[in-house]
Formats: C-alpha cells, structure tokens, sequence
C-alpha cells in the first residue's frame, strides 16, 4: 500500500524527466523530487538517461550522488560524503525518515542515543517526533518506549532502493535461511516420527498386556482342557451361587495378575481365588 502510493507520488517526476534535457534542469528536477511529499522510492528516476547524465557533468554531478543518497543511502552518509548540494527543511527530514527505515530494518529495538547519533539529533524529544512523523506517514509500526529511551518497532514499509550489487548477497541470505528452514523441518519430522514410534510400541504392549491378561482370566473361568487343575465347573457353580459373577472373578483375577508372576502354579491360584470369594461375599 505504501509503495505503491510512493510510486504514484514518483510518476509525475518521471514524466518531467523526459524534458529535463540540460543538466541544469535534471539537477532541479532532482532538488523537486526529493523535496516532495509521499516519495520515499527514487530507482525508477535513478535510471533515467537524463539524470545518469548528470555524471558527465562536473557542475550538477552532486545531484546524482545526492539522489543515490536518497535512493539507498543514509543521513550519515550525506554528511560523509563532501560537495553535496545543501538540504532544505522537508529533504532533511524525509532523509531522516529513509535513514530511520534503514536502521529499523536491522533491529527490533532502538535506542535514543543511537537514534540521536545516527540522525543527527539534539534530543530525545526530537528523536520521538521523528518517529511519530514516520509513523503517520506509514513508513513504520512502532511504539515509543521513554522509560527505557528505547523505540519498539513492529514492521517497516518497504520503501528503500537497493544499492548496486546487493542482489547476490540478499540471494545467498535468502538460500542460507532457506537451508536453516529446511534443516529444522527436518528435525521436527524426525521427532514427530519418535513420538509416533513410541506411542504405537506403548499401544502394543498394552494390546499384549490385555491379550495375556483376558487368556488368563478365559482360562480360569474355563475347565482347562488339558488337565490342569482350573476351577471345576463344581468349583464355578460354588462360586455362583454365592453371588460372585464372572465380572468378580475378571477383578480378582486381574488383580493377582498385576501383583503376582504370571507362571504362579494354577492350582493354588484357583483355591486362593475360590477362598477370596468367598471372603468377599461374607
């Protein structure tokens, strides 16, 4: 939204450029469109044959170091740079504002005193009007912080210009990031494919444990076909008619189970099931 009300704001300056054919007037052109509300993005006019003249020209050559300096450029580095043509009140603050962008877009936090330094302010009371400015004009999302002097920002408007040559180095970032995305998806896969593994072994043994569990109670309310000594059925029909059922049997034996080896001689688990039965129903 921002950048295209930036370009919009840009496009009559194009259009002028086209009849900007002396120096002089690429010059002025330049003064113009870095004066004007709403353009924050200067490529396009960058690029332009009139204003890339300005190069052969010893006299107006500053304005184009000065609108490169708009375009991807920083308020330090105006005051770095010797032999710029003068700023007026709305291209100072507009390049403060462009320098702000920059510095938020490497960190999340700023402080006043950095703020102050970098922007060649006197106070912090400046620094917050400078901020409130940009906030306004859609450039940032932040919050002023006084009690820490530090300013909270949010997100930034994409609105400066690359400088020459920085592609490469942003694609080999991008490829980097990409790679440390790529790495922790597959850590995660891999988690998620333990946590899988281990819930389906704990279903299993659960399984194994019911099977044993529901063969062992089957065999003992059942007259063990091969001759062991299980509960008789005269034992089943004593059982019966004292009021325990098959469910108080299953609990019983479900119980020894968990408290006792599962390889107890038969026998004397039948009795001493037969007679906590009959405990139970007294």
């Amino acid at each position: 939204m921002e950048q295209t009300k930036a370009l919009n704001a840009l496009e009559p300056f194009l259009a002028l450029s086209k009849s900007a054919t002396s120096p002089r007037a690429a010059a002025d052109l330049v003064a113009r469109a870095t004066s004007a509300p709403n353009t924050f993005v200067f490529a396009e006019l960058l690029q332009t044959p009139q204003i890339q003249a300005l190069a052969a020209s010893p006299e107006f050559t500053s304005y184009l170091t000065l609108l490169q300096i708009f375009s991807y450029g920083s308020y330090g580095t105006y005051h770095e740079t010797p032999n710029l043509p003068a700023l007026n009140d709305a291209q100072i603050l507009k390049l403060r504002q462009l320098s702000l962008l920059s510095l938020a877009s490497d960190r999340s936090s700023l402080s006043y005193d950095a703020l102050q330094k970098a922007l060649g302010l006197s106070s912090a009371r400046e620094v917050e009007d400078l901020v409130i400015t940009a906030i306004f004009a859609g450039l940032l999302h932040a919050t002023l912080d006084p009690a820490r002097q530090a300013i909270q920002v949010l997100s930034i408007a994409p609105l400066r210009d690359l400088a020459p040559g920085t592609i490469p180095d942003m694609i080999s970032a991008l490829q980097n990031w990409a790679g440390r995305c790529q790495s922790a998806l597959g850590d995660l896969e891999q988690q998620i494919q333990s946590i899988r593994e281990a819930a389906a072994a704990r279903e299993n043994e659960k399984r194994a444990s019911d099977k044993k569990l529901q063969a062992f109670v089957d065999s003992v309310c059942d007259v063990d076909r091969s001759g062991g000594a299980m509960l008789s059925a005269f034992q089943r029909d004593n059982l019966t008619r004292r009021g325990i059922n098959k469910r108080s049997v299953v609990d019983l034996v479900g119980a020894a189970v968990l408290a006792e080896p599962m390889d107890v001689d038969e026998s004397h688990a039948a009795d001493d099931l037969a007679k906590r039965a009959s405990k139970r129903k007294l």
